[in-house]
């Protein structure tokens, strides 16, 4: 495969449409009055692929990056025969992320956050001294860790100790990456703060999460395998969501889509999931509110620890911030779904019977909110449909290879100071 040129774009803030150039490594606009998401605005207006030896990087003219890194892969998307037919959808289209031969799926951690992780590292300079911080629920976690272990870049890991289940790879991974955990009882939003302590010190930099243009425009590669497949821009869009920041991606790459001109110029109406009975955003969006709603600390612990979807338990999302999932929601008539840890397996069952794979419980989520809005009479039978599989084939890919789970390095209490964390990591890398 042939090293891509540097991708030509520009910033834009979401609050107050400045444009600004990209400096470096820029996650919002430091003349903003308000807290706003940026934007790439690329300099090609029509979306040209590279070819499927490119991997993800087929979708460079959209994606922020300075280079390629090898091992990636792009989603794949086709027209649902089994899982269609079953509901009545003459055009259901399914973007498959993950694990599956058969239908030339070969992203080998299962995840979606692949497309995350292969641009964001694709972003970083070459000569970057620093060393990247990832905090994670687990998929994004392995994602990178994948990524930053075959392409020899240095990273730093926070995941809460009990979804370390998540740390599973084809093999060891390079020393370069380091693994730290919250102790059992934290959640997503502690392994946040864990990493934010890390931060303190001047030997590290935050990947940061849904303010970045490369997470974000990683993540839209869904969209641009769907549409390209399709030749049109689809009516609905499902996906599960647990920070949004998929759900963003997608109206921003359907926006750049409409502007190519090639593939129509509507909207496509996100309709988003999250996994009862964790559902601040859920709760916020029904009572029309930009702000979330206050939800307390251990009631939040105690939610996330009943949801099968553990991906889907971030309670800081990038929901009301300018450019965030609620100005999303708005801009295409959208809404926020619910299915239950029973539906969501129900689902997944039916999946896998219908379409012959074994996906991620957060898939499991999205599948059961659009059986549902089929059965509410919310989906006419000839409208296009995508549903963002966002997770696929683990069961199938563990089977096919021994798989190595990644210890963490250290783990650290929930009240730990900022001096205790800083001196231990810093002395992970010093080894």
């Amino acid at each position: 495969m042939k090293n891509i040129k540097a991708t030509a774009y520009t910033l834009k803030c979401v609050a107050t449409n400045r444009e600004f150039e990209d400096t470096g490594w820029l996650l919002e606009d430091s003349q903003a009055e308000e807290p706003s998401l940026v934007r790439a605005v690329y300099e090609k207006k029509q979306l040209e692929l590279k070819g499927e030896e490119y991997g993800l990087y087929t979708f460079s003219d959209w994606l922020p990056v300075s280079r390629t890194l090898k091992g990636s892969a792009a989603p794949v998307t086709f027209r649902s025969e089994g899982l269609g037919k079953h509901l009545g959808l003459n055009n259901l289209y399914i973007t498959l992320n993950g694990y599956s031969p058969r239908h030339g799926a070969a992203m080998t951690t299962c995840s979606f956050k692949e497309t995350e992780a292969f641009s964001v590292c694709g972003r970083a300079k070459a000569d970057e001294e620093r060393i990247l911080v990832v905090a994670s629920a687990g998929n994004t976690a392995r994602a990178f860790a994948r990524v930053c272990s075959e392409n020899n870049i240095p990273l730093l890991l926070s995941v809460p100790a009990d979804n370390l289940s998540a740390m599973w790879f084809e093999k060891p991974l390079n020393k370069c990456v380091k693994l730290i955990a919250c102790e059992k009882g934290g959640d997503y939003f502690d392994a946040i703060h864990l990493s934010d302590m890390v931060l303190k010190s001047p030997r590290f930099y935050a990947e940061g999460g849904a303010k970045n243009v490369a997470r974000r425009d990683g993540v839209a590669t869904t969209v641009l395998s769907a549409v390209t497949t399709i030749g049109r821009i689809p009516n609905y869009y499902f996906q599960a969501v647990g920070s949004g920041t998929g759900a963003i991606a997608a109206w921003e790459a359907n926006m750049r889509l409409i502007e190519d001109g090639r593939y129509g110029d509507n909207t496509m109406k996100l309709m988003v999931s999250q996994n009862a009975p964790f559902v601040p955003m859920y709760d916020a969006w029904r009572a029309d509110s930009r702000a979330m709603l206050p939800y307390d600390a251990d009631k939040a612990r105690r939610d996330v620890a009943i949801i099968d979807a553990k991906v889907l338990s971030n309670r800081k999302p990038p929901y009301g911030i300018k450019g965030g999932l609620y100005d999303a929601l708005k801009a295409t008539d959208g809404e926020i779904l619910v299915a239950t840890n029973m539906q969501g397996r129900k689902a997944s069952k039916l999946f896998k019977e219908l379409e012959g794979v074994d996906i991620h419980p957060a898939a499991g989520i999205a599948t059961a909110t659009l059986i549902k809005a089929v059965q509410d009479g919310k989906i006419d039978k000839d409208a296009y449909v995508m549903l963002n599989i966002t997770g696929a084939g683990e069961e199938a890919f563990k089977a096919e290879h021994d798989v190595v789970y990644k210890e963490p390095d250290l783990v650290f209490p929930l009240n730990a100071t900022v001096e205790q964390v800083v001196e231990a990591v810093e002395a992970l890398f010093a080894e």
